[in-house]
């Protein structure tokens, strides 16, 4: 009990305040997003429906090398963010190792609040902490695509299908739903790692002010709910179906 008072003693309450709204914002808008997407028009939801419509049409053709060529486009951005989040964390550990010179270059910012180095330190743990996170699920992203091309590669050729008569539906219906679940937790996986992305943003805020944090961080969930379920790309794949 004694290691934790000091701890508690090291932000002033609005900072703690700030820090559990970022927190349970995130974490809430997740599951909410998670939830809505089954029962209102969604990005997710929709694109789920798209990528199911997809693997359908892919057991249809005897030669799936479009289907393999799309897959490997869609695994190269989570690679890339992989590969950008790395440089990022190692950024923010050099700044770590020269805590003293940092802050003293950011209070030479206007409006940026003014810190001991322990706290500035904390604030980088939490960006650490944030992009550590970004890059554990764009490299699982990664893998699941890795995991739904092998799928799109075991299964039977059309014709394999066709000659297994009125059974062949039930093969297409259960493989489409089967590599749609699939693909979709990897496009899952990777939204998340893109929703860390925007909430690092908000963490900035942060260093300004525990009231520009959370402002910020409100700001940043709900450019990211109307993305989700209010935006014009919503409005064009609704259309196509």
């Amino acid at each position: 009990m004694e290691y934790v008072t000091p701890i508690v003693r090291v932000f002033p309450w609005a900072d703690w305040a700030a820090l559990a709204w970022f927190f349970i914002a995130w974490i809430g808008y997740a599951r909410f997003a998670h939830r809505a997407a089954a029962t209102q028009p969604s990005l997710l939801g929709t694109m789920q429906r798209v990528r199911r419509d997809w693997m359908l049409q892919a057991t249809y053709r005897d030669v799936r090398m479009l289907d393999g060529s799309v897959l490997q486009n869609l695994s190269t951005s989570p690679s890339f963010f992989a590969s950008t989040t790395i440089l990022i964390i190692g950024g923010l550990l050099a700044v770590l190792g020269t805590t003293d010179k940092a802050t003293e270059l950011v209070r030479e910012i206007p409006f940026v609040a003014r810190t001991t180095s322990l706290i500035f330190d904390l604030k980088l743990v939490l960006m650490l902490a944030i992009f550590t996170y970004a890059f554990f699920r764009f490299t699982w992203s990664m893998r699941q695509y890795t995991f739904g091309a092998q799928l799109v590669a075991s299964v039977p050729e059309a014709r394999q299908i066709e000659a297994l008569g009125e059974a062949g539906a039930a093969v297409r219906e259960a493989f489409a739903d089967r590599a749609a679940r699939m693909i979709g937790l990897a496009a899952e996986t990777f939204n998340d790692g893109l929703r860390a992305y925007y909430l690092s943003f908000a963490a900035i805020g942060w260093f300004f002010a525990p009231l520009v944090f959370v402002v910020a961080t409100a700001a940043v969930i709900l450019i990211l709910y109307l993305r989700e379920f209010h935006s014009d790309a919503l409005t064009v794949l609704r259309e196509l179906q």
